[in-house]
């Protein structure tokens, strides 16, 4: 018998007795018999498995974690009322972030070292077979969930240790409520959400200007194929939530030959000589619409590369986009200055707030 050095296999020459076929002839393949398997080494107990004083100082060390993560969070909580953000102030961001981060970061690190403590000390560490098999929802299937469920209990002592229990049960509730404050705090306090998403600042007679040194337009400014970026004038003298304000009514002016715009019925008279305004605002998820390619009269949202043709009451041609961007019906007043005759008809921005 011989030796294949490369497969760790026998080779033994082919039976050559009465009743050989000698169009089979050959070698024959002999394979060797498995390692056995060694199965499992011995267990080793740990410190806490054999002194009860170690395990009543793990379990310690375990509830007093969980409780310090509740005082991370409500120590969170109240960094964001003890360090507001003041509008004025950059420093005020800087407090305010640094808090609130040490208190997220203490509530969540407190938490994660104490479930990593409680299952290297406390829980069951024997070690075990998972037998694979098919999952049916078979009676049998069912009650042996009910037993793995009790086994789980009675390895990990939640339902015996009760401190442990009741301060992670403290911990895990506690611990989202620095989020709910602070997104409530993004929010509108005293006002209804939906109205101050559905208006803006443009009113009728209220001037174009120029973002953004909120200088007035004239319609004699506004050249075939430029494109101004508008603000409604005022928006620089408001003391406070410029920002917010001119994220709902940022405009975009351009002009047009009128022969080569295609007005809806219901628009007539929304435009000036062939000047038009529509929201800046993407009405995919709020992107700034900021590039216009005058040969085309297309417009580009550089996010998701939405277009918009804006010789066609700026209906989507292109990109994730749903609905055209909305149209603010201008006109001239006495002195040549491009006016908002009303504010825009349809919430500007994403569609998501048109469904409320």
């Amino acid at each position: 018998m011989a030796t294949d050095d490369n497969s760790g296999k026998d080779l033994t020459a082919a039976d050559s007795g009465a009743g050989h076929d000698p169009a089979n002839a050959g070698t024959a393949v002999v394979v060797r018999d498995a390692v056995d398997n060694p199965g499992f080494p011995p267990h080793r107990p740990r410190v806490t498995d054999l002194n009860p004083s170690a395990e009543r100082r793990a379990e310690r060390t375990v509830y007093t974690l969980f409780y310090v993560s509740i005082v991370g969070s409500v120590f969170a909580i109240a960094a964001y009322m003890a360090f507001p953000i003041v509008e004025t102030d950059p420093g005020s961001v800087r407090l305010n972030t640094l808090f609130i981060g040490l208190g997220l970061a203490l509530a969540l690190l407190a938490i994660g070292i104490g479930a990593v403590h409680w299952g290297k000390a406390l829980m069951s560490d024997h070690e075990g077979i998972d037998v694979r098999h098919p999952v049916r929802g078979s009676e049998e299937t069912r009650a042996r969930a009910v037993e793995i469920f009790a086994e789980a209990n009675e390895e990990s002592g939640i339902g015996r240790r009760s401190l442990i229990r009741n301060s992670l049960i403290g911990a895990l509730i506690a611990f989202p409520l620095p989020a709910v404050v602070l997104f409530r705090g993004l929010g509108p306090m005293n006002e209804n959400p939906s109205e101050l998403l559905t208006h803006t600042m443009w009113t009728k007679g209220t001037r174009l200007a120029i973002d953004p040194t909120g200088t007035p337009i004239k319609a004699s400014d506004v050249t075939l194929g430029s494109a101004f970026h508008v603000i409604p004038e005022g928006l620089q003298d408001l003391p406070s939530g410029r920002l917010e304000e001119k994220a709902k009514a940022a405009v975009l002016l351009m002009r047009l030959k009128p022969e080569d715009l295609n007005e809806l019925p219901e628009r007539a008279g929304w435009s000036y000589d062939g000047i038009v305004a529509y929201s800046k605002i993407c009405t995919h998820v709020g992107c700034p619409v900021a590039l216009y390619e005058q040969q085309t009269h297309h417009l580009l949202c550089p996010c998701h590369q939405s277009q918009f043709d804006v010789s066609n009451h700026c209906e989507v041609i292109f990109g994730p986009a749903k609905r055209p961007l909305p149209q603010l019906p201008i006109a001239v007043d006495s002195e040549g200055y491009l006016i908002a005759q009303s504010d825009f008809t349809e919430p500007v921005g994403p569609s998501f707030w048109e469904r409320h």
